[in-house]
């Protein structure tokens, strides 16, 4: 019987936080492990699952679900961001011990459990279990340096520097760095979020982020040198890099019903390069002063383009901005990937969010960066001055960026030698973040060694 248990596939249980941003890596990575031999249970909470919509999700993942104590609306059910993060700690923690007796009940045992930064308590419910653990970063390693910084006290707050020196990391001024630590006292719920990630990452087996070696080598190795860390990004589907995963196309759960096949159509008839993409992510929201200057901006630069605006964000649109379009496209969501993927486009409008970033860092395709708060502000930072892979919009005093510096952006990126430049280095980082996921790169040697060490971890258990 033992040496039956033994010979049993390891299983692991991935526990994203439940938003796209975060799901969506934290899937695309358990395919990753399903395809090196691993059986996987992604657990979504009760009220995330009946938002998310599950499409060409091809593959043998099983699913489960754990509460968050806001079963109908999940965070927009709770009063503030504080009291949802203490209630999911609190039932999260009943939920998912249930879970795992559950599954150890029905032969269906987890040897390790891979958790969201951002839910920290979970070690100690897997500790209860005996299990291997695993923190799953979602933000870039840079963010996550310096984020570790201020949750150890190693960066005096309120900042008083102008510049900031950290190790691993090129000198930065204090704008630079995430919005809840240059703008300190704002937003604490979502400070504490950001800095309490690191407060159980001494007693995690594995520290695994979402980028890659090649992107950001100086800080990866500092930070080796205080955590078993692995870099095993970019997450992003494996038909858009290596293509070792079949039919692996597409995410495989969306929060919104996208419009893939009206972008594509739209696409096809566009001479190569000619289309500007704008996306502000899932989360994200602008003001009715930024929506309507980016949709002149737009409109003013006389390129064709492609503008995601969310539903909820439709009614900041500009009336009759719509009606009177030639060349631009509007639609509530659709299949990025896809869209950066088609020869047709040209450059990203982006708020600098992870994902997005690491999607058109994949795809070769430069970006117009427009941050807009936390991560985002020291992604746009990198995005500009270390990967060179994009202009950045300048807001005015009042933190918007007006159409005439979006008309410049565009036409520097789309006319310039300058933007041939950041297209040539776009091109270089598609071909690096590849072969970094593909058979011997530096992420996949990773991954490999995260699966024989938990092998041989689960053997001699």
């Amino acid at each position: 019987m033992e040496k039956e248990i033994k010979n049993q596939i390891p299983h692991c249980l991935i526990i994203p936080y439940p938003t796209q941003g975060h799901i969506n890596p934290m899937l695309q990575f358990s395919k990753r492990l399903l395809q090196k031999g691993l059986k996987v249970t992604l657990v979504n909470t009760i009220s995330s699952s009946k938002t998310f919509k599950t499409i060409n999700l091809n593959t043998s993942i099983e699913f489960e679900t754990i509460s968050d104590g806001f079963d109908d609306g999940g965070l927009t059910a709770a009063k503030n961001i504080e009291t949802y993060i203490e209630t999911f700690r609190r039932t999260g923690s009943q939920t998912l011990t249930q879970l795992l007796h559950k599954l150890t009940k029905s032969n269906n045992s987890i040897d390790c459990v891979i958790h969201d930064a951002f839910l920290p308590w979970v070690v100690d419910v897997a500790k209860e279990f005996e299990l291997y653990v695993a923190v799953f970063l979602t933000q870039a390693c840079c963010v996550n340096s310096i984020n570790f910084h201020a949750f150890k006290g190693w960066l005096d707050l309120p900042l008083l520097e102008k510049e900031i020196v950290l190790p691993g990391l090129p000198k930065l001024e204090a704008a630079d760095l995430p919005s809840f630590l240059y703008k300190y006292g704002t937003h604490p719920g979502y400070f504490d979020i950001l800095t309490n990630q690191f407060s159980m990452i001494d007693q995690v087996d594995w520290v695994l982020a979402n980028t890659f070696y090649e992107l950001e080598p100086e800080v990866v190795d500092w930070l080796k040198k205080i955590w078993s860390l692995k870099t095993i990004g970019p997450c992003v589907p494996s038909m858009f890099l290596d293509r070792r995963i079949q039919d692996d196309n597409d995410y495989g759960i969306n929060i919104f019903n996208p419009n893939s096949e009206s972008c594509i159509k739209w696409l096809d008839d566009k001479p190569k390069g000619s289309v500007v993409y704008v996306s502000f992510g899932s989360r994200s929201s602008l003001s009715e002063d930024q929506t309507e200057e980016i949709a002149y901006g737009l409109k003013n630069c006389g390129r064709f383009f492609i503008w995601v605006v969310r539903e909820s964000e439709k009614s900041k649109i500009p009336k009759g901005f719509s009606e009177t379009l030639e060349k631009g496209l509007i639609v509530t969501w659709c299949q990025q990937l896809e869209v950066f993927a088609h020869e047709a486009v040209g450059c990203f409008v982006t708020h600098c969010g992870w994902n997005s970033t690491l999607e058109a860092l994949s795809l070769g395709v430069p970006m117009i960066a427009m941050p807009i708060w936390t991560d985002q502000i020291t992604n746009a930072k990198f995005i500009v001055d270390v990967w060179k892979i994009a202009v950045k919009g300048v807001g005015d005093e009042k933190g918007v960026v007006r159409r005439e510096s979006i008309e410049d952006c565009i036409r520097e990126i789309m006319e310039t030698e300058k933007g041939n430049e950041l297209k040539n280095n776009a091109i270089k980082w598609k071909n690096v973040s590849k072969k970094s996921v593909d058979e011997g790169g530096s992420s996949d040697k990773n991954i490999v060694e995260f699966v024989n060490e938990l092998m041989l971890r689960r053997k001699k258990f």
